[in-house]
């Protein structure tokens, strides 16, 4: 923390304590006390990554200028981000859920646009986003988001050459697989551990990794990943704003495949994901 408070003191702010953050793969966070008592949360890097914060900044405003709850951004330079900090979310509370899932649902259905991707390279975790614009949505998930991991060489290693054509092959099937549906504005990195509550109640977003996407790419992350037993509501609610097509429980673990291969390239969960692949593209085997 003394690295944060020193960073966080050469930005003008007069910070007097930190407490660490947990959770996060790659900067160091924590919640500081300012000199006149109020709280700021903030982010440093040791090295890398020059612009990382920028991006995150960039994608929290555009989350919320197409309406979703997003921290208000302090300050942002290569080796620091400065966020207003924000309540935790609400678990038990089925009504949560039910505003996050209007949320989305308004984002999903008010963003819509003529092409998959964004107008530069993100990050998910301490690995590159590849955001390279695309017409073709099953191109664009199979390159720019599934395929785009086999060469990280955590990857490469969890997977044998079979199961690597067996990924390649879903991939190829995926015309057959998925519905063909607009590129929507999608936060990215929608799990429980970036939805927190905002000031004025309601839902807020976090650590976006934003772009044009599929949207069922952010119910995947929701869906797929360990949450609470209130947050069903969440996907009872969106199905009645935004629409879910019949199969849609089914196609969610297609879209999961990128978080799953990006856990494996980050050596989180490594043995427990490439599991879960495995699984996923034993049809194609």
């Amino acid at each position: 923390m003394d690295l944060l408070l020193d960073r966080l003191r050469a930005a003008g702010f007069d910070a007097v304590t930190a407490q660490a953050a947990h959770g996060g793969v790659v900067a160091l966070a924590g919640l500081a006390t300012l000199r006149d008592g109020s709280r700021v949360f903030a982010k440093t890097l040791r090295a890398g990554a020059d612009d990382l914060f920028e991006v995150e900044a960039e994608g929290l405003r555009a989350l919320r200028v197409a309406g979703v709850t997003t921290p208000e951004v302090l300050a942002v330079t290569p080796r620091l981000l400065v966020l207003e900090p924000l309540p935790p979310r609400r678990d038990d509370d089925e009504r949560f859920w039910e505003e996050l899932a209007r949320d989305v649902a308004r984002l999903h259905t008010t963003t819509r646009g003529d092409r998959f991707g964004w107008h530069r390279d993100g990050w998910l975790g301490r690995l590159r986003q590849d955001n390279t614009w695309h017409s073709d949505g099953h191109a664009f998930l199979a390159q720019r988001r599934i395929l785009r991991w086999l060469p990280e060489p955590l990857v490469e290693a969890a997977f044998d050459a079979a199961e690597r054509r067996a990924l390649e092959r879903l991939c190829a099937a995926l015309p057959d697989l998925l519905p063909p549906r607009p590129p929507v504005l999608t936060h990215g990195d929608l799990w429980r551990e970036n939805v927190l509550s905002g000031r004025a109640g309601g839902a807020a977003l976090i650590d976006p990794a934003v772009s044009y996407s599929w949207a069922e790419a952010d119910l995947s992350m929701l869906w797929c990943s360990p949450r609470p037993p209130a947050s069903d509501r969440f996907f009872e609610v969106y199905a009645d704003a935004a629409g879910l097509e019949a199969g849609w429980r089914d196609r969610l673990p297609l879209f999961h495949l990128r978080e799953l291969l990006s856990s494996i390239a980050h050596d989180d969960y490594a043995a427990e994901c490439a599991e879960a692949v495995r699984e996923i593209i034993a049809p194609f085997a």
